[in-house]
């Protein structure tokens, strides 16, 4: 894994902008800390940081291959999983190979099959090609935009970078929010409009899309995946056959590094299946799995129960590790310390995220990052195979708008009356309905199987997008790579088109899933509840928080005129009142005011401007 960037000017001389280009290579030193490049001409630079992963004498980037037509200069960030078979495919189309390495692969395919190459691709990607030539720039992001992508395009060219710090390295780019994007970060957020950055004039390359920059026009960019509706004509065994072999097949091409590798066990169902096939693999080839899971001090002492947190994981990683004959690792934080690193996960992730769901998981890698620098981690499950609350509760699942954050009112509620421009229902409702109305379905569906594809695409266009960026930048921050096997493209798109009835077998949540591996795992964590990742109940993370955010608000804090602090108080004074969550499952009134804290420190860092 890697960090990459880029700048294209008709007019300016670049290698006179150095200063600039090395202050966008820096931002990214954390994704990539074992190696850096840049490739320069005198009106396009390609900047690359590098996580050596998979061939590590190799792999250097910036890399170029030649033709008789054209130059091609690659700036890659991610992993292909089918890099063996793509490798032998093109040798037999005359292609020779300098090293092992996936990127000398994807350079390759993309010089052999152009733009085309994508539909070839199977892992997780972000990338550019400089055509010399041509004067072209081509990027593409993966499918389900795991990697992430954003740029800037101005009247006399172009910038790219792999996260948003490196666009705001540059002179060029401002840190200006208007009343879109504070209405995103509000009402909206931690999620993210697909496609969108918070910053005036800043975009995302949103997942499955790809784009095409020429000197002195407009970036064009297109679409070049989506999910598509197919009529599922498979029984329950063979489906039930097919979802196994798919994931497992995913999980062991991502076993793949020359690199230590562990896995990120809760003693859930999906990071209990990855852990199960991972010690397979590893027992047969003479190895042990190492395994690790995430608590927090006394968190055994004020675990609360409720309908989206049924059990504590640690009741079952114990259990599993053993099942497995696991090396396992259990890594404790201290509250009041992911409190205290909720700036740093701004830092990571570049505008306000989950709170301490994202703090928490930063400090794990940071635990992890001595010993491992790939783990493998269960995200994505949930959203394809139907494991919220809210694919179940029909009372929630046929309300129209996003379910996992349904109170609009809560949000205008904590803010004074006229900082939020226009309808802020409607500017919610408006994102939604796009969403639905992009999703394709059959013509003769039920009404029922007909919302359970909108949910799907709602929850990997949308929630899934949240955790995937969570996960990225945290583990980035640190140095490690985290694999998502759950999101093979080949997995998502069966599930798409798997039937409620198969999807929800037994009637129960990931029902099909539970079953596909139901003799890999011990009964009672084949068919526990489903349970979200761990957060932290002690009333010490509460207590810091608001010490910290009571600071913020003495010291002069560019949110002090927007807040209602009478509302805020109140929320303060009665936490349990609070029924719903401000987002997702676990972001209750202690994260509500981590995420005001994260929004002053990332207004304060970045000297952002409200216009």
């Amino acid at each position: 894994m890697c960090g990459i960037a880029g700048w294209i000017d008709s007019q300016r001389y670049l290698p006179d902008q150095q200063t600039a280009l090395d202050a966008m290579s820096r931002t990214l030193e954390r994704r990539g800390p074992d190696d850096h490049g840049q490739y320069m001409e005198p009106n396009a630079c390609l900047l690359h940081r590098r996580l050596a992963v998979v061939d590590p004498e190799n792999g250097h980037q910036p890399m170029q291959a030649h033709t008789e037509e054209e130059t091609y200069v690659l700036v890659y960030n991610g992993e292909l999983y089918n890099t063996d078979d793509l490798r032998q495919r093109l040798e037999a189309l005359g292609c020779r190979f300098q090293s092992h390495s996936d990127t000398e692969v994807l350079l390759q395919a993309y010089g052999m099959w152009g733009e085309n190459c994508l539909q070839e691709l199977n892992g997780i990607f972000a990338f550019a090609v400089w055509e010399k030539n041509a004067q072209r720039l081509f990027a593409a992001r993966d499918r389900l935009g795991v990697k992430p992508f954003y740029y800037y395009a101005y009247s006399d060219g172009f910038l790219f970078g792999s996260e948003i710090k490196a666009l705001l390295a540059n002179p060029l780019v401002e840190p200006i929010v208007d009343s879109q994007g504070l209405n995103q970060i509000f009402l909206l957020g931690p999620g993210a409009i697909p496609g969108k950055a918070v910053y005036r004039g800043m975009q995302e390359l949103a997942p499955g899309c790809c784009l095409t920059y020429r000197k002195g026009q407009a970036p064009q960019v297109r679409r070049w995946w989506k999910l598509t509706a197919r009529e599922h004509t498979e029984d329950e065994k063979t489906s039930v056959a097919h979802v196994r072999s798919l994931l497992i097949d995913s999980i062991r091409r991502q076993l793949v590094s020359d690199v230590p590798l562990c896995t990120l066990l809760s003693g859930g169902l999906d990071s209990s299946i990855i852990s199960a096939v991972a010690a397979q693999e590893y027992k047969e080839q003479g190895r042990r799995l190492s395994t690790y899971s995430v608590d927090y001090i006394d968190n055994a002492k004020y675990f609360q129960r409720n309908l989206f947190q049924p059990a504590p994981d640690s009741e079952f990683i114990g259990e599993m590790a053993e099942a497995i004959g696991s090396d396992h690792h259990n890594i404790v934080l201290e509250n009041a310390a992911q409190a205290d690193a909720l700036v740093d996960a701004v830092r990571a992730r570049d505008y306000p995220g989950m709170a301490d769901i994202d703090s928490s998981l930063l400090l794990f890698c940071r635990a992890i990052k001595p010993d491992y620098t790939v783990g493998l981690s269960g995200e994505c499950a949930d959203e394809i195979f139907g494991g919220y609350p809210w694919y179940h509760r029909e009372e929630i699942l046929f309300e129209d708008t996003f379910p996992w954050s349904r109170s609009v009112n809560l949000r205008k509620s904590i803010l004074q009356p006229d900082v939020l421009k226009g309808d802020s229902a409607e500017y919610v409702r408006a994102e939604y309905l796009k969403t639905l109305a992009d999703t394709d379905k059959l013509p003769d569906e039920s009404k029922k199987e007909a919302r359970m594809r909108e949910m799907f695409r709602l929850n990997t266009d949308w929630f899934m997008q949240t955790l995937l960026t969570r996960k990225d930048r945290m583990s980035m921050y640190s140095g490690v790579e985290m694999r998502v096997p759950f999101c093979d493209h080949r997995l998502v798109e069966y599930a798409y088109n798997l039937p409620w009835e198969l999807k929800s077998l037994h009637g129960r949540e990931k029902g099909i899933l539970r079953e596909a591996f139901s003799d890999l795992l011990p009964e009672r964590i084949a068919w526990r509840k489903k349970s979200p990742y761990p957060r932290t109940f002690s009333p010490v993370y509460f207590d810091r928080v608001m010490a910290l955010f009571l600071q913020a608000m003495e010291e002069g804090s560019p949110l002090k005129d927007l807040l209602d602090f009478d509302r805020l108080r109140d929320l303060a004074e009665h936490p349990n009142d609070l029924k719903e969550p401000w987002y997702g499952q676990l972001m209750r009134v202690p994260q509500i005011f981590a995420y005001l804290l994260q929004i002053h420190w990332w207004m304060k860092e970045n000297h952002v401007r409200i216009m």
